[in-house]
């Protein structure tokens, strides 16, 4: 898989915009690659471990890294950032996000899990 094209972080909006040579573009919310970060952490150690994480509907990106000629490290403001994002993976989210993020959704309800972080004790 060739590199992409075009990489633009819109902070503002939480959207990383990537393009590829052969036309394909996609808008990939923050909050879509932090609950599909391709690390451990998430998609644990084998098949049938990933983990549903809740609470992240106000997650930003607060840093772009290139990995070598293949891949990009995306750093979240709630400081995971221990996925690599390999070309590959970030054109099979853009692919298969219709779909993704209505099993992601599915999978919140069906454990009474909600998008929105969890308050903390004396509403702070």
């Amino acid at each position: 898989m060739s590199a992409p094209t075009e990489i633009r972080l819109r902070k503002a909006e939480k959207i990383l915009e990537i393009a590829f040579a052969d036309g394909a573009r996609f808008a990939l919310p923050a909050e879509y690659l932090r609950v599909e970060s391709p690390s451990a952490e998430v998609q644990g150690h084998g098949p049938g471990q990933k983990v549903i994480v809740a609470g992240r509907r106000h997650v930003g990106i607060i840093g772009l890294e290139p990995v070598g000629h293949y891949a990009l490290r995306i750093s979240f403001d709630d400081l995971h950032d221990t996925g690599i994002f390999t070309w590959e993976y970030l054109r099979r989210l853009g692919e298969e996000q219709e779909s993704r993020w209505a099993e992601y959704l599915a999978a919140l309800a069906s454990r009474g899990l909600s998008r929105e972080p969890a308050r903390r004790a004396g509403g702070v």
